[in-house]
Protein backbone atom coordinates (compact mmCIF):
# COMPACT_ATOMS: atom_id res chain seq x y z
CA UNK A 1 0.00 0.00 0.00
CA UNK A 2 2.90 2.39 0.58
CA UNK A 3 3.02 5.02 -2.17
CA UNK A 4 -0.57 4.36 -3.30
CA UNK A 5 -3.35 6.96 -3.18
CA UNK A 6 -6.79 6.02 -1.87
CA UNK A 7 -9.32 6.99 -4.56
CA UNK A 8 -12.49 5.79 -2.81
CA UNK A 9 -13.51 4.38 0.56
CA UNK A 10 -16.55 2.39 1.67
CA UNK A 11 -17.39 1.42 5.25
CA UNK A 12 -19.89 -1.41 4.92
CA UNK A 13 -20.62 -2.31 8.56
CA UNK A 14 -21.23 0.16 11.41
CA UNK A 15 -19.09 -1.80 13.86
CA UNK A 16 -16.05 -1.25 11.64
CA UNK A 17 -16.32 2.48 12.47
CA UNK A 18 -17.88 2.28 15.93
CA UNK A 19 -15.07 4.33 17.53
CA UNK A 20 -15.25 7.12 14.95
CA UNK A 21 -17.30 10.10 16.18
CA UNK A 22 -18.81 10.61 12.72
CA UNK A 23 -19.10 6.91 11.94
CA UNK A 24 -18.28 5.38 8.58
CA UNK A 25 -19.25 8.55 6.70
CA UNK A 26 -16.44 10.47 8.41
CA UNK A 27 -13.86 7.86 7.41
CA UNK A 28 -15.16 7.77 3.82
CA UNK A 29 -15.07 11.56 3.46
CA UNK A 30 -11.62 12.14 4.96
CA UNK A 31 -9.64 9.05 3.93
CA UNK A 32 -10.38 9.35 0.22
CA UNK A 33 -7.69 11.26 -1.65
CA UNK A 34 -4.89 10.66 0.83
CA UNK A 35 -1.68 8.78 0.02
CA UNK A 36 -0.17 6.02 2.15
CA UNK A 37 3.24 7.30 3.20
CA UNK A 38 4.20 4.50 5.59
CA UNK A 39 2.85 1.66 7.69
CA UNK A 40 3.52 1.08 11.35
CA UNK A 41 2.55 -1.15 14.28
CA UNK A 42 2.58 -1.18 18.05
CA UNK A 43 1.39 -4.14 20.08
CA UNK A 44 -1.96 -5.26 18.69
CA UNK A 45 -2.51 -2.10 16.62
CA UNK A 46 -1.37 -1.22 13.11
CA UNK A 47 -1.79 2.01 11.22
CA UNK A 48 -1.20 3.78 7.92
CA UNK A 49 0.58 7.14 7.96
CA UNK A 50 -1.22 9.30 5.41
CA UNK A 51 0.16 12.06 3.17
CA UNK A 52 -1.62 15.00 1.56
CA UNK A 53 -1.19 14.51 -2.20
CA UNK A 54 -1.64 18.21 -3.09
CA UNK A 55 0.81 19.40 -0.44
CA UNK A 56 3.19 16.48 -0.96
CA UNK A 57 3.63 16.38 2.79
CA UNK A 58 2.32 14.36 5.75
CA UNK A 59 -1.33 15.08 6.47
CA UNK A 60 -0.93 14.51 10.20
CA UNK A 61 -3.56 11.78 9.97
CA UNK A 62 -3.33 8.03 10.40
CA UNK A 63 -5.73 5.18 9.76
CA UNK A 64 -5.61 2.97 12.84
CA UNK A 65 -6.60 -0.67 12.36
CA UNK A 66 -7.36 -3.16 15.11
CA UNK A 67 -7.91 -6.68 13.81
CA UNK A 68 -9.86 -7.87 16.84
CA UNK A 69 -9.97 -11.67 16.90
CA UNK A 70 -10.65 -12.47 13.27
CA UNK A 71 -9.83 -9.35 11.24
CA UNK A 72 -7.62 -9.27 8.16
CA UNK A 73 -6.31 -6.53 5.88
CA UNK A 74 -6.18 -7.99 2.36
CA UNK A 75 -5.06 -6.50 -0.96
CA UNK A 76 -7.38 -7.77 -3.68
CA UNK A 77 -7.88 -7.25 -7.41
CA UNK A 78 -11.25 -5.63 -8.25
CA UNK A 79 -12.56 -8.81 -9.90
CA UNK A 80 -12.17 -10.90 -6.73
CA UNK A 81 -15.31 -12.74 -5.66
CA UNK A 82 -17.25 -10.95 -2.86
CA UNK A 83 -16.55 -11.87 0.77
CA UNK A 84 -19.58 -12.08 3.11
CA UNK A 85 -17.48 -10.70 5.98
CA UNK A 86 -16.16 -7.61 4.16
CA UNK A 87 -16.58 -4.68 6.59
CA UNK A 88 -14.68 -1.84 4.87
CA UNK A 89 -12.91 -1.31 1.58
CA UNK A 90 -10.51 1.22 0.06
CA UNK A 91 -9.78 1.44 -3.67
CA UNK A 92 -6.18 2.31 -4.59
CA UNK A 93 -4.93 4.26 -7.59
CA UNK A 94 -3.34 1.12 -9.08
CA UNK A 95 -6.78 -0.51 -9.37
CA UNK A 96 -6.36 -2.86 -6.42
CA UNK A 97 -8.59 -2.76 -3.37
CA UNK A 98 -7.77 -3.09 0.32
CA UNK A 99 -10.35 -5.16 2.16
CA UNK A 100 -10.98 -5.21 5.87
CA UNK A 101 -12.54 -8.64 6.44
CA UNK A 102 -13.72 -9.44 9.97
CA UNK A 103 -16.13 -12.29 10.70
CA UNK A 104 -16.59 -11.58 14.40
CA UNK A 105 -16.67 -7.76 13.98
CA UNK A 106 -14.46 -7.10 17.01
CA UNK A 107 -11.99 -5.16 14.84
CA UNK A 108 -12.32 -1.60 13.57
CA UNK A 109 -10.88 1.34 11.61
CA UNK A 110 -10.29 4.76 13.19
CA UNK A 111 -9.07 7.83 11.33
CA UNK A 112 -7.47 10.54 13.43
CA UNK A 113 -4.46 12.67 14.21
CA UNK A 114 -0.99 11.28 14.83
CA UNK A 115 0.81 12.28 18.03
CA UNK A 116 4.58 11.88 17.55
CA UNK A 117 3.82 9.46 14.72
CA UNK A 118 1.31 7.40 16.75
CA UNK A 119 -2.51 7.65 16.40
CA UNK A 120 -3.89 9.68 19.28
CA UNK A 121 -6.27 6.90 20.23
CA UNK A 122 -3.36 4.61 21.14
CA UNK A 123 -0.73 7.16 22.21
CA UNK A 124 -0.89 5.67 25.73
CA UNK A 125 0.03 2.18 24.46
CA UNK A 126 3.62 1.23 25.34
CA UNK A 127 6.19 -0.14 22.92
CA UNK A 128 6.14 -3.90 22.43
CA UNK A 129 8.84 -6.53 22.82
CA UNK A 130 9.58 -6.68 19.08
CA UNK A 131 10.00 -2.91 18.74
CA UNK A 132 13.64 -2.15 17.88
CA UNK A 133 13.39 1.05 19.91
CA UNK A 134 12.38 -0.75 23.11
CA UNK A 135 14.95 -0.39 25.90
CA UNK A 136 14.69 -3.73 27.71
CA UNK A 137 16.91 -2.81 30.71
CA UNK A 138 14.87 0.39 31.20
CA UNK A 139 11.63 -1.57 31.03
CA UNK A 140 12.99 -4.11 33.53
CA UNK A 141 13.81 -1.22 35.88
CA UNK A 142 10.20 0.02 35.62
CA UNK A 143 8.86 -3.46 36.41
CA UNK A 144 11.19 -3.69 39.40
CA UNK A 145 9.48 -0.66 41.00
CA UNK A 146 6.08 -2.38 41.00
CA UNK A 147 4.90 -4.36 44.03
CA UNK A 148 2.46 -6.16 41.74
CA UNK A 149 2.20 -9.70 40.35
CA UNK A 150 4.48 -9.95 37.34
CA UNK A 151 1.89 -11.50 35.01
CA UNK A 152 -0.53 -8.65 35.74
CA UNK A 153 2.19 -6.21 34.65
CA UNK A 154 3.00 -8.15 31.47
CA UNK A 155 -0.66 -7.94 30.43
CA UNK A 156 -0.80 -4.17 31.07
CA UNK A 157 -0.55 -2.60 27.60
CA UNK A 158 0.50 0.75 29.10
CA UNK A 159 3.69 -0.86 30.48
CA UNK A 160 4.58 -3.17 27.60
CA UNK A 161 2.22 -3.93 24.73
CA UNK A 162 1.43 -6.94 22.60
CA UNK A 163 1.74 -9.63 25.28
CA UNK A 164 -1.43 -11.70 25.55
CA UNK A 165 -2.28 -14.46 27.97
CA UNK A 166 -0.66 -17.24 25.95
CA UNK A 167 2.70 -15.54 25.50
CA UNK A 168 2.76 -14.29 29.10
CA UNK A 169 2.48 -17.89 30.31
CA UNK A 170 5.13 -19.03 27.85
CA UNK A 171 7.71 -16.36 28.68
CA UNK A 172 7.21 -16.83 32.44
CA UNK A 173 7.73 -20.58 32.03
CA UNK A 174 10.82 -19.96 29.89
CA UNK A 175 12.29 -17.67 32.55
CA UNK A 176 11.26 -19.92 35.47
CA UNK A 177 9.17 -17.21 37.16
CA UNK A 178 5.80 -17.78 38.86
CA UNK A 179 2.95 -15.66 37.41
CA UNK A 180 2.01 -14.37 40.90
CA UNK A 181 5.56 -13.43 41.89
CA UNK A 182 5.72 -9.74 42.86
CA UNK A 183 7.88 -7.89 40.33
CA UNK A 184 9.64 -5.95 43.09
CA UNK A 185 11.02 -9.23 44.46
CA UNK A 186 12.53 -10.32 41.16
CA UNK A 187 16.12 -9.28 40.45
CA UNK A 188 16.82 -6.89 37.57
CA UNK A 189 18.88 -9.62 35.92
CA UNK A 190 15.95 -12.04 35.97
CA UNK A 191 13.52 -9.37 34.74
CA UNK A 192 15.79 -8.63 31.78
CA UNK A 193 16.00 -12.39 31.11
CA UNK A 194 12.19 -12.60 31.30
CA UNK A 195 11.72 -9.84 28.70
CA UNK A 196 14.36 -11.34 26.44
CA UNK A 197 12.61 -14.72 26.80
CA UNK A 198 9.37 -13.04 25.75
CA UNK A 199 11.02 -11.64 22.65
CA UNK A 200 12.40 -15.07 21.75
CA UNK A 201 9.04 -16.77 22.36
CA UNK A 202 7.32 -14.30 20.03
CA UNK A 203 9.95 -14.69 17.32
CA UNK A 204 9.59 -18.47 17.46
CA UNK A 205 5.81 -18.15 17.33
CA UNK A 206 5.96 -15.85 14.30
CA UNK A 207 8.29 -18.29 12.55
CA UNK A 208 5.54 -20.91 12.96
CA UNK A 209 2.72 -18.59 11.90
CA UNK A 210 1.43 -17.76 15.37
CA UNK A 211 -0.89 -19.73 17.62
CA UNK A 212 -4.15 -21.04 16.13
CA UNK A 213 -6.99 -22.67 18.05
CA UNK A 214 -9.85 -22.42 15.57
CA UNK A 215 -10.49 -21.74 11.88
CA UNK A 216 -10.61 -17.95 12.38
CA UNK A 217 -7.05 -17.66 13.71
CA UNK A 218 -5.32 -17.75 10.32
CA UNK A 219 -2.92 -15.64 8.33
CA UNK A 220 -3.87 -13.59 5.27
CA UNK A 221 -3.56 -16.68 3.08
CA UNK A 222 -5.92 -18.67 5.30
CA UNK A 223 -3.19 -20.87 6.81
CA UNK A 224 -3.14 -21.77 10.49
CA UNK A 225 -0.23 -21.08 12.81
CA UNK A 226 1.42 -24.06 14.46
CA UNK A 227 3.07 -22.57 17.55
CA UNK A 228 0.35 -24.26 19.62
CA UNK A 229 2.27 -27.49 19.01
CA UNK A 230 5.30 -25.97 20.77
CA UNK A 231 3.61 -24.55 23.88
CA UNK A 232 5.30 -25.47 27.16
CA UNK A 233 2.80 -23.98 29.64
CA UNK A 234 -0.39 -22.56 28.17
CA UNK A 235 -3.06 -25.21 27.71
CA UNK A 236 -0.80 -27.94 29.10
CA UNK A 237 -2.55 -28.46 32.47
CA UNK A 238 -1.86 -31.93 33.86
CA UNK A 239 0.84 -32.69 31.31
CA UNK A 240 4.46 -33.13 32.43
CA UNK A 241 6.61 -30.01 32.47
CA UNK A 242 9.11 -30.19 29.60
CA UNK A 243 11.83 -29.06 31.98
CA UNK A 244 11.29 -31.14 35.15
CA UNK A 245 8.41 -33.55 34.49
CA UNK A 246 6.14 -32.09 37.18
CA UNK A 247 2.48 -31.71 36.03
CA UNK A 248 1.63 -28.24 34.74
CA UNK A 249 -0.85 -26.40 36.97
CA UNK A 250 -3.75 -24.26 35.78
CA UNK A 251 -5.40 -21.61 37.96
CA UNK A 252 -7.73 -18.67 37.34
CA UNK A 253 -5.97 -15.32 37.12
CA UNK A 254 -7.59 -12.04 36.00
CA UNK A 255 -10.54 -14.01 34.63
CA UNK A 256 -8.17 -16.04 32.47
CA UNK A 257 -6.41 -19.35 32.78
CA UNK A 258 -2.84 -19.15 34.07
CA UNK A 259 -0.53 -22.11 33.40
CA UNK A 260 2.79 -22.80 35.15
CA UNK A 261 4.97 -25.44 36.76
CA UNK A 262 4.81 -25.11 40.54
CA UNK A 263 8.18 -26.84 40.86
CA UNK A 264 10.17 -24.81 38.28
CA UNK A 265 8.30 -21.56 38.88
CA UNK A 266 8.13 -21.06 42.63
CA UNK A 267 6.96 -17.88 44.36
CA UNK A 268 9.99 -16.55 46.23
Amino acid sequence: MVGRTIVSTSVLHPRAARNQAGGGAEIEANLTGLKVGATNRRGKFLWLELDDVAEQAPSGLGLLVHLGMSGQMLVKSPDTSPNPHLRARAELDDGNEVWFVDQRTFGYWWLGELVDGVPGRVAHIARDLLDDALDIPALAAVLKTKNTEIKRLLLNQEIVSGIGNIYADEMLWEAGIHPRQKASRISLTRLVALLEAGREVMIRALDQGGTSFDALYVNVNGASGYFSLSLNAYGQAGKPCARCGNPITRETFMNRGSHFCNRCQKVR
